[in-house]
């Protein structure tokens, strides 16, 4: 579908008001951590079926940062129907982008069909093994999940070691509750995962 480009606050709220989730990129063009922002985000777009994406050059586009408090870009600006509701800020790679587009479209996909959808946070690093199989896991099973990587992000390391007191990773949390380690009985109760 594409993403498309804002031109106002107003324009903005026009266009999120139709849809449950939207996103919208806030950046400055000709720096490299906007346009890394920019382009891993257009990548991850491509992938799904239905995007709310929207982008708007803060160089361009005066109005919109104010409302809500920016002072940096690149920042991702998360919304819930027109309720301002979350910001990423600097350049994520692409698959953080995708995961929470995916994780977005599932749990949409879960109201309508009156499921409720358990919150499932995967707390990783790159380097992590034990990582990369509970993801699997967790995508063999058709559970929908956001990934964070806790070496890229240090408020996210912080809060991680808050909620659980432990550094190590992975670390699951399902619905507030942290599993330290791959503990698939306990995965596997927690998400009723029938195996």
């Amino acid at each position: 579908m594409g993403i498309e480009e804002i031109k106002s606050h107003i324009e903005l709220l026009d266009k999120i008001k139709k849809h449950e989730n939207s996103y919208l990129l806030l950046y400055k063009s000709g720096t490299e951590n906007s346009d890394c922002a920019y382009r891993n985000l257009i990548t991850a777009s491509n992938k799904i079926k239905e995007s709310n994406i929207f982008v708007a050059d803060v160089s361009k586009v005066k109005d919109i940062h104010q409302v809500y408090n920016i002072s940096s870009a690149p920042s991702l600006l998360e919304f819930n129907n027109d309720l301002y509701k979350n910001v990423i800020k600097g350049c994520q790679d692409e698959k953080y982008y995708s995961a929470l587009f995916e994780n977005a479209i599932y749990v949409a996909q879960a109201k309508k069909d009156g499921k409720k959808q358990k919150a499932v946070t995967v707390y990783s690093t790159p380097t992590c093994s034990w990582c990369n199989t509970i993801k699997a896991y967790l995508k063999k099973n058709n559970i929908r999940f956001r990934e964070v990587d806790v070496s890229k992000d240090q408020k996210a390391a912080e809060a991680m070691v808050k909620k659980s007191g432990q550094q190590g990773v992975p670390q699951t949390e399902i619905n507030g509750q942290i599993i330290v380690g791959f503990d698939k009985a306990k995965i596997n109760q927690m998400l009723e995962i029938k195996g």
